[in-house]
């Protein structure tokens, strides 16, 4: 196979009039000791204690147990709020003062730590932890969850005058976290699926970061940017659902190891294509 340092090279040159795009997945936070969702230890494999993970993450779940769920996403935002940004968060902050409005930031994460470290450019395909809407959808506008309902442990409920804070201001129905579960769609309102899936139409090379590849707005942009000429490159520490699906395109290549050292070496070419 083709050195990665020629391909990344290649892209950055091309670059120079498209993009570069990186796709973040749960494994750039593993590092930051947040479970990836589909590993040995994911949230999505062992699931809450009740529950089967593909049923508990559904809005039609929410629509029967909403206090639970507020409970749990609770109980995620203190794991989130508890983790630090790591070295392949910091490395992406150093790549986008560096590329400039040639970097994009396409993130399937919902715990903050991109913005935390400093990201800018980014676009947050399954939503975020920070914000909620009304379940019954009465208006298109967001909230920001209250900073009033102080984080929760596992089993720790939410009070009567914390659920009060967790209703639609237009309508009184009860709100819903501002993220994509198994049972619902992509869309461009929430999760920018047309404004990706245009980045990546002119996307010169595309990086796969610690992404599976189990969800299909991901696999759409693999597919967009290789059907316009990009080229992209799998990072993960093995094969996943993107290399049962592009291994056999010409201009897809993996990189088996870690997102920090993949990065530290995406760093360097930079700078060595900068001199040429």
């Amino acid at each position: 196979m083709r050195a990665i340092t020629n391909i990344i090279n290649e892209g950055l040159t091309r670059a120079r009039r498209n993009n570069i795009t990186f796709l973040t997945g749960a494994g750039v936070s593993s590092a930051s000791g947040i479970p990836t969702y589909r590993g040995a230890d994911g949230i999505w494999v062992k699931g809450t204690k009740f529950y089967k993970p593909e049923s508990f993450g559904t809005f039609k779940h929410f629509s029967n147990n909403a206090d639970e769920v507020w409970q749990y996403t609770f109980f995620r935002k203190k794991m989130f709020a508890e983790a630090k940004p790591n070295e392949a968060h910091f490395s992406l902050v150093s790549i986008e003062k560096e590329l400039k409005e040639r970097f994009h930031l396409i993130t399937q994460n919902i715990d903050n730590l991109h913005q935390r470290a400093g990201s800018k450019n980014m676009y947050e395909i399954h939503g975020n932890l920070r914000e909620m809407r009304c379940s019954d959808e009465c208006s298109k506008e967001v909230y920001d969850i209250p900073r009033e309902i102080p984080l929760k442990d596992h089993e720790e409920d939410l009070t009567y005058d914390e659920k009060a804070l967790l209703v639609c201001p237009r309508c009184g129905e009860v709100t819903r976290p501002n993220i994509l579960w198994f049972d619902e769609y992509y869309n461009e309102r929430n999760f920018k699926v047309d404004t990706t899936l245009r980045i990546a139409k002119n996307t010169s090379l595309l990086m796969i970061l610690g992404s599976s590849g189990a969800t299909n707005l991901p696999n759409a942009l693999v597919r967009q940017t290789l059907q316009y000429g990009g080229s992209v490159i799998d990072v993960n520490l093995e094969d996943n659902v993107f290399t049962e699906h592009f291994k056999d395109k010409k201009q897809y290549y993996s990189y088996r190891g870690s997102v920090a050292e993949f990065l530290d070496l995406f760093e360097k070419q930079i700078k060595i294509n900068e001199t040429i």
